[in-house]
């Protein structure tokens, strides 16, 4: 039976989602989670609201699904303690510094892995069990067909986004929000820019990167049959009402009732841009995923009935069995629970019956009016001395008393097993000049003087390589080649990737940049050396500790740190950032110059999009498939910042051209001798000096 998850952004949303229907709740803490705008939870409250959950049979979910600070640690650490000892059934991360928090403190709480961290595929899904996640949250980007592979082979639970939002970028891997307004969505704090108003190449009054609401309302049974374990409804930002309809809506889809006009009128009442979308669950990518919200007027009908289901009484979510006796001697009832809890309770003695009898019937006609109770009555065994009542009143009570026990035996937990935090292993990195970097976007950036420049590591595309062996071949005589895999690749397209990196091994490359865990297995199996890229979003040291010890050759540190975080955090291996280029906001399933033309043209010349502001935005494509990479207008530059380079301990930093020509390429590495005289243009020094909300 697939698990219903429900948003709650508040006490009263989770009130909503447990009233009807929800297996299980997700919330936050007022800190550290991906939804900081929402209402959110103390620890005191956490503690009311799995007590309220438990008795009603409602799993917890906590999530600590933001990238964490080295400063933040310990305030982790004291949540993570205080959430086990409240009793929640899991903790939900994207950090993987978190997740060592998580399973060092609590080893008995389950991890899942958010949608932040981005997994897509297979390995991504094995390299998640190896961290010791039970659970994995996929990207929402998935076919049908890509789903049931994954489940078929996971060694874990899968856990789908069914109905709610869609953001433009792959979750975890989105930085717009972050680098134009300093508000990051890997920190809990995204504006959404993704709903504004663009252009291409001008402003315009349209909107294209904002996508209709998910909808699998309809495939549930399909995901059933998958091996789904869980379905997650989107929504910790939205009202109550919300969260009341959409997961009354599923929640009848999943006990058997057949989808109806009326059900989906219900959750367009209740949110909608332009209707809903299955396009990536189905396969149909394309324009028609893209819509808008338009806000209506006044408190609408639905909001009102909604409201009643978790305001007008108590939803009997447990089903109970009942055995009762009433003698001459005494009255006792006996209740069970479905986890087999028992709970018995004396009563007084019967008394002679004068008028009327008492017959077993109405004694467990009585004991049954459960109502006002989370408890449904599913069986009464009920005996009576022959000859005896009892008062209606002191049926009640006997039910009443019974039920109060049962109540709290439900709410208790055995006290959890606590750990202590992980001692971080802080090491401090080289105190020279870093090495420089180079990575290249086309073949005409790879220029003579380049190729001449004494580089540590030139970063080159994938299919770059493998399209022409003896250009391959001759940069191999000059630089040290990493070959740059796709930021994303679906099970389906990893054989193609294999048998380019076993192709590439060939010829000489040995080794691979690689920015998502879903990379590190495969490339391993060819026989690749990996350095790890920034969307692997390492953040603090105990991260940056964890993937040292899957022996990767380097670490890219998250380009959302400030200086002063990247100088203090733990290198126990080769660290390195990006110093110069246009930074790489999103990564798009839709393609978005095919959103501009109607056609696929990615190989031909880019597009932009402009915002209001008159910022603009390139758009590349990401290696040879159709997805597209968002950049930022301004370059980033930290040349003519030699000295606080130096300060850094990092082992190199890296120059990622992008859009530049052979000219521009050229400039940039006479900057790298004379930094001071450098003007890119319109630069900026990104976050590394303003850091992120």
């Amino acid at each position: 039976m697939l698990e219903l998850l429900a948003p709650a952004g508040s006490m009263e949303a989770l009130r909503a989602a447990v009233q009807n229907g929800a297996d299980a709740v997700y919330l936050g803490y007022e800190t550290l989670n991906a939804r900081q705008g929402a209402k959110n939870f103390t620890p005191q409250t956490v503690t009311e609201a799995v007590r309220y959950c438990h008795i009603r049979g409602v799993a917890v979910h906590l999530a600590l699904n933001i990238l964490t600070s080295d400063r933040e640690l310990d305030q982790a650490a004291e949540l993570i303690r205080q959430a086990a000892l409240s009793g929640v059934d899991a903790f939900i991360v994207q950090d993987l510094g978190v997740a060592e928090f998580c399973r060092r403190i609590a080893p008995d709480i389950p991890i899942h892995g958010s949608t932040q961290m981005t997994i897509h595929s297979l390995p991504g899904v094995q390299m998640c069990a190896a961290w010791g996640m039970k659970r994995v949250v996929l990207s929402r980007e998935l076919s049908r067909e890509e789903i049931s592979y994954i489940c078929q082979n996971s060694p874990i639970e899968i856990e789908v986004f069914a109905h709610g939002a869609l953001c433009m970028c792959y979750s975890g891997a989105c930085y717009l929000s972050a680098v134009i307004g300093g508000r990051s969505g890997n920190r809990g704090r995204c504006a959404q820019p993704c709903r504004q108003s663009y252009g291409y190449g001008r402003w315009e009054d349209k909107y294209p990167l904002s996508l209709k609401d998910n909808c699998l309302v309809t495939y549930l049974g399909e995901l059933a049959a998958f091996g789904v374990t869980s379905i997650k409804l989107e929504g910790r930002m939205k009202r109550p009402e919300y969260v009341a309809a959409v997961t009354q809506v599923y929640r009848q889809a999943l006990d058997g009732k057949a989808v109806t006009r009326e059900m989906m009128d219900k959750l367009l009442a209740a949110f909608n841009r332009q209707g809903f979308t299955d396009g990536y669950y189905t396969g149909r990518i394309g324009p028609e995923m893209f819509g808008t919200r338009q806000e209506p007027g006044g408190e609408a009908p639905w909001m009102k009935e909604a409201r009643q289901t978790y305001e007008a009484g108590e939803t009997p979510r447990v089903g109970v069995r009942m055995a009762a006796s009433v003698t001459g001697l005494g009255s006792r009832l006996t209740v069970a629970d479905p986890e087999g809890r028992v709970c018995r309770v004396d009563g007084p003695r019967g008394e002679p019956a004068r008028n009327v009898l008492l017959t077993p019937e109405a004694l467990a006609a009585r004991l049954s009016k459960t109502g006002g109770t989370p408890y449904q009555c599913l069986d009464v065994q009920a005996e009576v001395e022959p000859g005896y009542t009892l008062s209606a009143a002191a049926i009640n009570g006997l039910r009443r008393d019974a039920l109060n026990q049962l109540t709290a035996l439900r709410a208790r937990r055995e006290p959890p097993r606590l750990g202590k935090p992980p001692q971080i292993r802080h090491v401090a990195g080289p105190r020279s000049h870093p090495a420089v970097n180079v990575q290249i976007t086309t073949r005409e950036q790879a220029t003579d003087r380049l190729l001449r420049t004494p580089l540590s590591v030139l970063y080159v595309p994938i299919h770059l390589l493998r399209q022409d062996p003896a250009w391959c071949r001759n940069l191999l005589a000059r630089a040290r080649v990493c070959a740059v895999l796709p930021r994303i690749a679906h099970d389906p397209e990893l054989p193609k990737l294999r048998q380019a990196m076993l192709d590439l091994r060939a010829l000489g490359v040995r080794e691979v940049l690689a920015g998502n865990p879903g990379l590190l297995l495969p490339a391993r199996e060819c026989g690749m050396g990996i350095r790890g890229d920034f969307g692997l979003n390492l953040y603090n040291s105990a991260a940056v500790n964890q993937i040292a010890r899957l022996e990767l050759r380097s670490a890219t540190l998250s380009f959302e740190m400030t200086l002063p975080q990247i100088r203090d955090v733990s290198k126990p291996l080769d660290c390195e950032i990006l110093a110069y280029g246009r930074l790489p906001l999103m990564v798009t399933e839709n393609c978005l110059i095919r959103g501009r033309t109607g056609a696929c043209t990615c190989e031909l010349a880019p597009t932009k999009l402009m915002d209001k502001t008159g910022a603009e935005f390139p758009v590349l494509r990401d290696g040879d498939t159709c997805r597209s990479v968002l950049y930022n207008g301004r370059k980033l530059n930290l040349l003519d910042r030699q000295e606080d380079l130096n300060r850094l301990g990092l082992w190199a930093v890296r120059l990622l051209f992008t859009t530049e020509n052979s000219r521009e390429v050229d400039q940039v590495l006479q900057a790298l001798e004379s930094p001071a005289a450098f003007d890119p243009g319109g630069s900026t020094r990104g976050l590394y000096l303003r850091g992120v909300d």
